[in-house]
């Protein structure tokens, strides 16, 4: 698996093990996603792109009746991840998690056999690798993987998490601003009530992320969420209260 980091989260009421170079850490972007699923929530979630685990472990941290299947293709991402449920310090999380090696973009019948169940889940994260390939280029393969989409990618996420959601279920992604319209296109026919959070460094700086949250099947209309600003204009890296409350699970993105 290489050398890894053991690192503290949600100042550490959990742990991740995380590959020390050459793959994807986790950061704030899957505190964000994480911080879609409501209060109280204690269904099933399902982690698509979970990498080490952070998204479904700030969920499940969060949420004390939730349970969560992480699925991850990229196989030294499964292993921290399972050796993370393996930590003294994740007890109260690591028996309401399971982790799944599958790629997320797979079809019909061999989706269901790489261990993707229809009609299934409660609410469904997503991290995908959402950097666009004419960016610049990022170096190592394992980050690689992580970091830069191909065509249709969000397309192909959404249609698994529709396939896999019961109806009424939530589904949020990540991505950066420039992919919203792929986003609502992809979303288009399957979800609705969708609700982008756009993510600020500072003000007056544009959005650096969005975050969508939707529901499968609903009819309500689109609506764009007040921007969550993560840093007070000069004052450094330090993050405003509701930025730190939120990616230390003490909060939701919701209003």
């Amino acid at each position: 698996m290489g050398e890894t980091t053991i690192d503290a989260f949600h100042r550490g009421r959990f742990y991740l093990v995380q590959l020390a170079d050459g793959a994807h850490r986790a950061g704030i972007d899957s505190a964000l996603l994480a911080a879609t699923v409501p209060e109280e929530f204690s269904g099933t979630v399902a982690d698509l792109g979970a990498g080490a685990g952070a998204g479904a472990f700030s969920v499940l941290d969060r949420c004390p009746g939730a349970r969560a299947i992480l699925y991850e293709r990229a196989i030294p991402m499964v292993k921290c991840a399972r050796a993370s449920l393996t930590l003294p310090e994740n007890e109260h999380i690591a028996f309401r998690a399971t982790v799944t090696e599958a790629d997320v973009a797979l079809d019909g019948r061999a989706r269901e056999i790489a261990g993707f169940p229809r009609d299934h889940f409660d609410w469904v994260i997503a991290n995908p690798p959402f950097n666009d390939p004419r960016d610049r280029a990022t170096p190592k393969a394992g980050k690689a993987q992580a970091h830069v989409m191909d065509d249709k990618l969000f397309e192909r996420w959404t249609k698994t998490a529709c396939a896999i959601s019961r109806p009424g279920a939530g589904f949020s992604i990540i991505a950066r601003p420039q992919s919203l319209p792929e986003v609502c296109v992809a979303m288009a026919g399957r979800y609705g009530a969708i609700t982008v959070f756009p993510i600020l460094p500072r003000p007056p700086k544009p959005a650096i992320r969005i975050v969508v949250s939707a529901i499968k099947g609903s009819r309500r209309q689109m609506q764009v969420a007040p921007p969550l600003i993560l840093h007070e204009e000069g004052r450094g890296t330090s993050f405003t209260a509701r930025a730190d409350a939120i990616t230390n699970g003490r909060a939701t993105l919701t209003l």
